[in-house]
């Protein structure tokens, strides 16, 4: 069931006890439904708990929706070049999902691990777009959402196509001599050849998963119904038979709650963690192709420093 109301104490915060060192802790919690039909959408209580002195202060209550979270992973992808960022939890797509209590709680707790994963890093925890998202109030944070336009917001497919592009994309002379785009270092070749096969192990064994947690739930379903056809047919009979056939009917409901239970395990902690992975192995290979296209846009230079000189030469 969704949170109508958010709770005072914040009893889904996780907790994570300040020392006296330098700390910054976050928390997304409260998930409450907004709006009504396609407008409608899910905010998410945010708690700070720092002691950096550029902060406000000590604990900082904001109020959330995924599409800022989405804002704060495209603003750091633009200006942190070479970093990995951190990945966002899914935004699905179908409706009659997007809003039961499952999803909204994996989602919570996607996004509570993303913030901290930015928060827990040296140098993205300084940005000062993650100072803006744990502060600002939600007029700002629907002022910057407008006029951003991130990385992210292309199709995937077009994100492929930035890729083999980069990949493709010949520079005809660099330095006097033929020389492909595609950076040559064997290290980073080797590295990159293993994201690659990571990705697609990792997605593979992600669809295994997804189907287990599938078939428990079926079967799950399929016992709660014979369990209630058991139990009604028990009550037409004598009352030996009938005794017996509603045992059968309470058992197999009784196991059917216990598989759903174990469809809902399997689906935290075995598909989700998966599909996190998944989800961080394509955002290492967003670096990688913003690598390429600045390896890139080094020969092209390189190209045209080049051809400058070469016209320098010439006019004398």
């Amino acid at each position: 069931m969704i949170n109508t109301q958010r709770s005072a104490s914040g009893s889904s915060q996780s907790p994570r006890s300040p020392s006296s060192q330098p700390y910054l802790s976050v928390s997304v919690t409260d998930p409450v439904k907004l709006g009504n039909g396609v407008q409608a959408y899910i905010s998410y209580r945010v708690i700070t708990k720092t002691n950096f002195p550029e902060y406000q202060g000590p604990e900082k209550i904001v109020i959330r929706r995924y599409s800022d979270f989405v804002w704060l992973r495209d603003r750091l992808f633009e200006k942190y070049k070479g970093i990995f960022i951190p990945p966002l939890p899914e935004k699905s797509a179908v409706e009659k999902f997007r809003f039961s209590a499952e999803f909204i709680e994996m989602r919570r707790q996607g996004l509570d691990l993303f913030v901290n994963r930015i928060a827990s890093h040296p140098e993205l925890q300084q940005s000062e777009d993650l100072k803006t998202f744990l502060q600002a109030d939600e007029e700002t944070m629907e002022r910057l959402r407008s006029q951003d336009t991130g990385y992210f917001k292309k199709k995937p497919a077009d994100l492929m196509q930035i890729f083999k592009d980069v990949q493709s994309k010949v520079s005809d002379v660099v330095l006097g001599k033929e020389k492909p785009v595609e950076e040559s270092n064997p290290e980073y070749e080797k590295l990159k050849h293993y994201i690659f096969e990571l990705e697609n192990h990792l997605a593979e064994a992600q669809k295994h998963a997804y189907r287990l947690v599938k078939r428990h739930r079926e079967l799950g379903e399929s016992l709660s119904d014979f369990g209630k056809a058991a139990k009604l047919l028990g009550a037409c009979e004598g009352d030996a038979l009938g005794k017996a056939f509603s045992e059968l009917g309470m058992k197999s409901e009784a196991l059917s709650v216990k598989l759903q239970r174990e469809a809902h395990q399997l689906l935290m902690n075995f598909e989700e963690p998966l599909k996190d992975y998944v989800r961080a192995v394509q955002s290492i290979k967003a670096t990688i192709a913003e690598r390429a296209n600045a390896f890139r846009q080094q020969c092209e230079l390189a190209e045209t420093m080049k051809l400058k000189e070469i016209n320098l030469y010439d006019s004398f």
